[in-house]
This record gives structure tokens, C-alpha cells and sequence, in this order.
């Protein structure tokens, strides 16, 4: 009997691969909308008041955390930090207490780390704000939490408009009202025109890799990123190329670049820049002039590069992040390709218990 691939079967080149533009499109919409039904919530836990905001999360929502976190760091002076839950669960934190607000969010509204830590939590008596993608799962229950969202949507905008809600209650954010009406109008149309300007690209970038992959498989690909862009460098590293791929990565913040890294870095070593436009910018650069005097094979993703039409330029630093993950989902769509399997059949492996 013969198979054939159909999943894998490659007949245009660049093809926009798995794209829905109108999935997309209706997804980051729908998010946005939530907006009221956010503020609401944030207008309670801000009128109760609180001795600290604690994102927190596990592989892809830590990542997301801290991309929260760095934000608001060099803006707001609201007690804001960010937890790993699995080490929270271990490590604790004193400062933590029944005043405190955790908000984090889950994609299957399962996870064993988040569902101890919601445990943890509820014996402080702390308040708990979820944003849920699966209904009907236990973190959903009535019992898990004060305040719930329930809406499969990126959890790095999820933070962002909690974030920037609370920096507005605190009068750290005069353009709140036309930066949400500039976001409101533009972002879903935005992001979906970077993923068809960089499916070309995405498609070379995809194949190349692949190809350099199989010969030298026991060779790391090293990401690098800062500010906005380490979430996105450190989540896309360990939960999309190592958890998904199977391919051995190594992700490093360009600040901590020339303290180890750049030692051990020749011709042939695969790397790949994230380049955002937040205050940490500066930091990817000067790892972007370092690169060319050392290595023959590396990558810079630049989110200046793309238009972003409607995007006020003093907003586009808090969303570049979100740029990088649009980029990232092209290539993601190729790396399959090229890998010959389909990512699902990776997730086979999380069945089990370790």
C-alpha cells in the first residue's frame, strides 16, 4: 500500500502556507473587543487595591510574563513581577501575599504547574484574573479563580492590554484612548500583512535551516533577542524549535551576549538576531555589528522592516513583539515542510509524565 505525504507535499515554493487571513484577522479582533470586559476587571482588583501584580506562567506564558514584565518596567512604578510557576511552587516569595494579584494565562486550562499554582494561590488568598483558550477546562471552574476571561488568543496581547490599562490607571499612559483606537483600527491588518511579506522569506529561511539541520545535527541554533524580544527569543527557541522540531537550541538576551556567548561563536555557527523596536533596541544592535566580524551564518530579523500602516511610530516598540511572532509563524509553516512532518506528531510525546 503506498502513503502519500499530502501534508507535506509542496507544489508553489512560497504558498502562505497554513494561513487564514480571515482566521487571523477575526482572531486578533476578537481580542481587541475584549478590551471593556479587561478594563472592567483591572477597575475591581485596582478599586480593592494590591500590593503587587505577579504575571505568571510556565514555558511559553513565563515567556510571555516577562515580555509583560520588561515593559512595564521602564514605565510604570506599580509593584509589577514576574513568576515561573514550577519555581514559585518550590521557591515561594515573601513579598507575595493575600493582597497580591496574579494574572496569567493557559491555553488548555490544564497545565499541571498552573493548576498547583492556582492551589498555591488560593491558600494565600490572593486574587487570581485567568485568561483561559479552552473553555470547560478545570482552570475555567468557578472555583479556580476571581476573574476569568475565557478566549483562545495570543497571550503576549493578553498581558499587553492588562498592562497597559493598569500603567493608564496609574497615570503613566496618556495615549492610552489613540493608541487603542490606532490598534482597533489597524493591528489584525497589520500583523496579517507581515505574514504575507515575509512568507518569500520565510520559505528560504525554512529551507535553509533544514538543509545546514542535517548536517550538522548535534549543532545548536543559537536565538538571541532583548526587551520585548527575549520572551519571544527564549519561547521561540524551547517551545517551538526544541518542543515542536526536536531541534537543539541555545537562547541567550543580547546583553548577556558578550559575557559567554561570543566566545564560541565561528563562521559556521547558526544565529539568528531578534531585532525589536523597544528601548532595549540599542542591545540587539550593537550584537548585529559584532555579528559580521565573526560569523558567515547568521540571521538578523529586524520588525523596523515592516510597515505596519496605521501604526503611530511611538506605538510600534509595543507591538513588536507581536511582529516577530508573525514572522515566526511563516517560518514555522515551512520548517514543517522541510522537516518533512507535521508538528502535531510531536505533541505525541507530551502524554507522558516526567
Amino acid at each position: 500500500m503506498k502513503y502519500e505525504a499530502k501534508a507535506w507535499k509542496e507544489t508553489e515554493g512560497p504558498s502562505l502556507r497554513n494561513f487564514d487571513e480571515k482566521k487571523q484577522i477575526d482572531s486578533v479582533n476578537g481580542a481587541l473587543a475584549l478590551r471593556p470586559q479587561i478594563e472592567a476587571i483591572i477597575d475591581e482588583i485596582w478599586e480593592k487595591g494590591f500590593d503587587g501584580i505577579y504575571f505568571a506562567g510556565i514555558g511559553g506564558t513565563y515567556a510571555s510574563g516577562m515580555q509583560a514584565e520588561v515593559y512595564m518596567r521602564g514605565r510604570s512604578s506599580l509593584p509589577v513581577f514576574v513568576e515561573n510557576a514550577a519555581e514559585f511552587l518550590t521557591t515561594g516569595n515573601r513579598r507575595f501575599t493575600k493582597n497580591s494579584v496574579v494574572i496569567y494565562s493557559s491555553v488548555s486550562g490544564n497545565t499541571k504547574e498552573m493548576v498547583q499554582l492556582v492551589e498555591r494561590v488560593r491558600g494565600i488568598g490572593a486574587r487570581i484574573f485567568a485568561f483561559i483558550d479552552t473553555p470547560g477546562s478545570v482552570l475555567t471552574q468557578p472555583d479556580k479563580q476571581d476573574y476569568l476571561v475565557v478566549y483562545p488568543m495570543n497571550e503576549q496581547l493578553k498581558f499587553y492590554m492588562a498592562a497597559n490599562y493598569l500603567m493608564y490607571k496609574n497615570g503613566e499612559f496618556e495615549d492610552y484612548e489613540r493608541y487603542n483606537r490606532e490598534m482597533e483600527a489597524h493591528l489584525a491588518q497589520a500583523l496579517a500583512q507581515v505574514e504575507k511579506d515575509a512568507d518569500a522569506w520565510a520559505y528560504e529561511y525554512a529551507r535553509n535551516k533544514v538543509a545546514f539541520l542535517n548536517g550538522h545535527k548535534d549543532l545548536p541554533h543559537y536565538f538571541i533577542g532583548s526587551g520585548n524580544q527575549y520572551g519571544a527569543t527564549y519561547s521561540y527557541a524551547m517551545c517551538y524549535w526544541e518542543e515542536q522540531m526536536w531541534i537543539r537550541t541555545k537562547s541567550i538576551s543580547c546583553q548577556e551576549f558578550f559575557h559567554g556567548m561570543q566566545e564560541i561563536i565561528v563562521a559556521d555557527t547558526p544565529v539568528t538576531l531578534f531585532m525589536g523596536e523597544d528601548e532595549q533596541r540599542p542591545l540587539a544592535e550593537r550584537v548585529a555589528k559584532f555579528l559580521p566580524r565573526v560569523n558567515a551564518n547568521y540571521t538578523i530579523i529586524d520588525t523596523k522592516e515592516h510597515e505596519l500602516k496605521g501604526i503611530s511610530p511611538e506605538f510600534r516598540g509595543t507591538i513588536s513583539h507581536l511582529v516577530m511572532h508573525g514572522v515566526n509563524n511563516r517560518v514555522d509553516a515551512y520548517m514543517e515542510l522541510f522537516l518533512r512532518h507535521p508538528l502535531s506528531i510531536r505533541r505525541y510525546y507530551r502524554q507522558f509524565e516526567y
